[in-house]
């Protein structure tokens, strides 16, 4: 039996008006669910308190399962330019909350992960879900999808530096650069 603990990983699937995070527990080739959720603010709150909700969010989860490495999605850039600054907004206030708890976090395109997961870097919602699903052996998609994209996000960054995760003997996470 190997006294090494599992590399555990937080994704985050960033935005304003919803949320989602997912930590996944790394070891060896497997992949273990520790847990999901995912957060929607009101657009009747102000601004302000819509990006505290999101900090506090991601500093609960991260307190709760003490995560060894964040892995946070850029932001997509559609065609609505206002929709795109409000979306890097709630993703700063993510990297943030990750930064202050002395996480390390990389960051990865949209196209990058439902490529990594489903072989496609235009996989609709529907099939990232799926996919999920299958990798971690959920009896059933993991829900709703934004909370599915932070999984897949966690995901793809573990398959990506899978051979360059260093487990210390001591039981500590290694640098996974």
């Amino acid at each position: 039996m190997s006294d090494r603990k599992p590399l555990r990983v937080l994704g985050i699937d960033p935005g304003l008006a919803k949320m989602g995070w997912g930590v996944i527990d790394v070891d060896g080739p497997g992949f273990a669910l520790v847990e999901y959720g995912s957060l929607r603010t009101s657009t009747d709150l102000p601004h302000s308190e819509r990006l505290l909700h999101i900090h506090q969010e991601v500093k609960r989860a991260i307190a709760l399962h003490q995560p060894d490495i964040a892995a946070v999605e850029e932001v997509f850039h559609g065609k609505n330019a206002r929709s795109a600054l409000l979306a890097g907004e709630g993703r700063a206030v993510c990297i943030l909350a990750c930064s202050l708890a002395q996480l390390r976090v990389v960051e990865l395109a949209a196209t990058v992960v439902k490529l990594g997961v489903t072989g496609s870097g235009r996989a609709s919602k529907d099939q990232v879900q799926a996919m999920v699903q299958r990798i971690l052996g959920l009896a059933e998609p993991p829900r709703p999808a934004d909370a599915a994209d932070a999984l897949a996000v966690a995901i793809v960054h573990a398959q990506r530096n899978r051979s360059r995760v260093l487990l210390q003997p001591d039981g500590t996470g290694g640098d996974s650069r």
